[in-house]
């Protein structure tokens, strides 16, 4: 039984080795070429000096030569670091110089962007090249001379599982971003949890087009390679039609994905008859679902089970999953924890709240992380010892919980904010609003207010060809909503600001929100920032 990450993609090669691991576009990988290729990954990776415990930052599309540079970085012993390819030098250079990477396997079309950030690190990785061209005076080494390099097998590195595999770099709402230390026992233990409670086997064909930069992305990479099913990798969700008749051409059975996505599938007209027979489960992660789309996603798939999770980085992506046949009883829950896994809401000392009590979400099990890389600081504030010694990961998420033990999120502690003296949460507004037909994107927050002190402003992305008045929506919200929830002011915009892993970027948000009222004090303004109520 595999107790380190690698060892899934090999054991499953000596199991089914032709069985196909990887579509991408037109291009397919079998479980023993991807098993063959990492080991060419892993030889080049320790040929440039990749020992235990070094990181290796993969700066990649989803493709195959990511999945290959993830378990090759593993079976060479070292960390991986995932990191988005869209990232811009500034942030590239803190990311490399703050984890300490040793190697950096990136895309040569992106050269222009990746050297002037190596240029900015004291002591600059070496470069694994994905592609062929390069600008003048560039060098390094290249992903195809690896894989036509003699075919050996990676020295054995030693590890066992309370080795680092990864570190996450959150996706930095406020401030710079911190690196999460993950084991491979996390992975091992989540990915374990995962395919069994959504009952994977080899026969699933799963549609990824979440970012593997991004930990729910990437546990489908991980759960794939344990179970042996097939994993079709989209670069992104930007084509959704193309996406839709793949998913109907590879005849798929899982759909993992965010609000964002699932709003944007039910947009489609074609996807009310596509041929998707075989989807037999979705699954919602990253934000919750508001409870409208919830609702028409079952209609337009009825032979399909909805799994809502709730997960964050510094618990390997995952903490709790609501049991499909409890959806109809609760159907705003997030579930309850993952196996081996316990979560229970807690007080500002950690004592356990009875059911019912708005608390800070706890966790304890195998799944939570290490801490936070080079910042002792920060980790003391989010990991606390138990009763037993063990490890609690105190999320900062505000949750109650039901008799029976499931979970339901209420909002982040600093999302939470007063409007005449009265608690908003945001999540609460957010619901309302994405009941309305015409609403495809929400978001909720506090703006100064010289008579509320601070006011609900809601911004909404329409549907596109939707016609939604600013008084349709209050008339709405007022019939669902206590007054001090209703928006105040409403702001319809194109879309939203958003983190990579897809979470609209409510900080943003705020910040310009701050920034606007503090010039209107400075102007002294007539008007006020959007259509008040």
């Amino acid at each position: 039984m595999a107790h380190l990450v690698h060892q899934f993609l090999c054991e499953t090669a000596g199991r089914d080795p032709s069985r196909t691991a990887l579509i991408a576009g037109d291009v397919r990988r079998s479980f023993a070429e991807l098993d063959r290729e990492s080991d060419a990954v892993a030889c080049a990776l320790q040929s440039a000096g990749i020992a235990r415990g070094d990181r290796v930052a993969v700066m990649l599309e989803n493709s195959i030569e990511y999945v290959a540079g993830l378990f090759g970085t593993l079976k060479a012993g070292g960390v991986f670091v995932p990191v988005n390819p869209s990232t811009k030098a500034d942030k590239l250079t803190y990311l490399l110089a703050d984890a300490g990477v040793r190697v950096l396997i990136a895309p040569s079309a992106l050269a222009r962007q990746v050297l002037p950030a190596l240029e900015a690190v004291e002591t600059p990785p070496a470069i694994l090249w994905v592609g062929t061209a390069l600008p003048e005076g560039a060098s390094g080494l290249f992903y195809a001379d690896a894989l036509a390099a003699p075919r050996r097998q990676p020295a054995d590195p030693g590890l066992i599982d309370q080795d680092l595999a990864a570190i996450m770099y959150t996706s930095g709402t406020t401030g710079r971003p911190k690196g999460v230390m993950l084991t491979h026992a996390n992975y091992v233990n989540t990915s374990w949890a995962i395919s069994t409670y959504l009952g994977n086997t080899s026969d699933d064909v799963v549609m990824c087009v979440l970012p593997l930069t991004f930990g729910y992305g990437l546990s489908q990479v991980l759960t794939g390679a344990r179970v042996g099913f097939t994993l079709v990798l989209e670069r992104s969700f930007a084509f959704p039609m193309e996406t839709l008749k793949r998913m109907v051409r590879h005849q798929v059975t899982g759909l993992p994905g965010v609000p964002t996505v699932f709003s944007t599938l039910l947009g489609l007209e074609a996807a009310k008859t596509a041929d998707l027979g075989r989807l037999r489960y979705l699954t919602n992660a990253a934000a919750p679902l508001p409870a409208a789309h919830l609702s028409r996603l079952r209609e337009r798939f009825p032979q399909a089970v909805f799994h809502s999770m709730y997960g964050m980085t510094e618990c390997c992506t995952r903490i709790s999953t609501l049991d499909p046949t409890e959806l109809d009883a609760k159907p705003t829950s997030v579930g309850r924890a993952i196996p081996n896994c316990e979560a229970f809401v807690a007080d500002e000392d950690g004592n356990r709240l009875p059911p019912g009590q708005v608390g800070e979400l706890v966790v304890r099990g195998a799944n939570v992380m290490r801490g936070y890389w080079n910042r002792p600081e920060e980790t003391a504030k989010r990991l606390r010892h138990g009763p037993q010694g063990e490890t609690l990961l105190f999320t900062g998420d505000l949750f109650t919980q039901d008799a029976e033990g499931h979970l339901y999120f209420v909002s982040r502690k600093d999302d939470v904010f007063k409007c005449r003296g009265e608690k908003v949460s945001p999540k609460e507004v957010e619901n309302a609003l994405y009941e309305l037909d015409g609403v495809l994107e929400a978001c909720v927050i506090g703006v100064p207010d010289d008579a509320d002190g601070l006011s609900v402003k809601a911004f909404l992305v329409p549907r596109e060809g939707a016609v939604i008045s600013e008084a349709a929506i209050r008339q709405h919200c007022r019939g669902r909503l206590e007054s001090h929830l209703v928006p105040k002011f409403i702001e319809f915009r194109d879309g939203l600001p958003k983190t990579d892993s897809g979470k609209i970027r409510r900080a943003e948000l705020v910040e310009e929100a701050l920034r606007s009222a503090h010039s209107h004090q400075q102007t002294r303004p007539t008007a006020a920032v959007s259509s008040p109520a």
